[in-house]
């Protein structure tokens, strides 16, 4: 069988929809990145796309990997941030703006698969969303620097020269990646002091997180996006390999129990 990988997105009205019929305009409809499902389906698995009505310890009873995707910031309540910054506007009317209903699931869905051993890839938002999910905090907004974080390239792309990132010897990171690996990036936020348990495996020369991990189980965060690498991005793969890893070994110990 091929592993499910649920995958979240995010939710707005159609009348932000070019040519929506202003009849439903005020009805949502519920976005995600195709580039995800078509890339994921490629590697050998089965992309589900998941609502936030899509109770997050229920489902994880099914899925056998998850991935949190890119998208606006984390609303600053939910890590002890600067909420002045956040914006009095509807969520559903802006898809840039903060959604404190996202944020909620997606941190539910982080906890509820971290309990259960589920896998999970974390993606530019992804990313903060598990840092935060366990406990830490972001950086608001990066300040200007020699690495351009918050590229004006369109996507897909391998990124630019600047934005290289290192990766710890012996990580996760650096056995899908090697030593270094050239990114693409469209962040302008990042993880600032790490939450429970998880440990910082990749920068940019700058000294921005790059990628994070959870030793001993099989969690990774990428602030970039590999959905958008033109070229084969392995974090993609891994989360579909170790789903099926975990759906094997689930099917085992049913097998073992039918057995007893």
């Amino acid at each position: 069988m091929r592993p499910l990988i649920g995958i979240t997105g995010r939710r707005y009205r159609l009348e932000l929809l070019k040519g929506s019929d202003e009849r439903y305009g005020d009805r949502c409809t519920d976005s995600y990145m195709s580039d995800f499902a078509s890339r994921i389906a490629q590697a050998g698995g089965l992309p589900v796309h998941l609502s936030y009505d899509t109770d997050a310890t229920d489902v994880c009873q099914w899925l056998s990997g998850v991935v949190i995707t890119g998208g606006q910031d984390v609303h600053p309540a939910c890590w002890g941030g600067d909420t002045a910054v956040a914006r009095d506007i509807d969520p559903r009317t802006d898809p840039m703006a903060h959604d404190v209903a996202r944020d909620e699931y997606e941190i539910e869905l982080v906890r509820a698969a971290l309990e259960r051993g589920t896998p999970v890839l974390g993606v530019c938002r992804g990313m903060q969303v598990l840092n935060v999910a366990l406990g830490g905090t972001l950086i608001a907004d990066l300040p200007p620097g020699p690495v351009s974080h918050l590229s004006a390239a369109a996507a897909p792309t391998d990124g630019t020269a600047d934005h290289l990132v290192t990766f710890a010897q012996g990580s996760l990171a650096a056995g899908l990646f090697g030593e270094h690996a050239l990114t693409n990036s469209w962040h302008h936020q990042a993880v600032d002091r790490c939450g429970a348990g998880l440990v910082v495996t990749g920068r940019t020369s700058d000294g921005v997180v790059e990628s994070v991990e959870l030793p001993g189980a099989p969690v990774l965060g990428v602030q970039w996006h590999p959905e958008w690498m033109k070229s084969a991005d392995p974090a993609l793969t891994w989360i579909v390999r170790a789903a099926a890893e975990l759906l094997t070994a689930h099917r085992d110990e049913e097998r073992q129990g039918s057995l007893r």
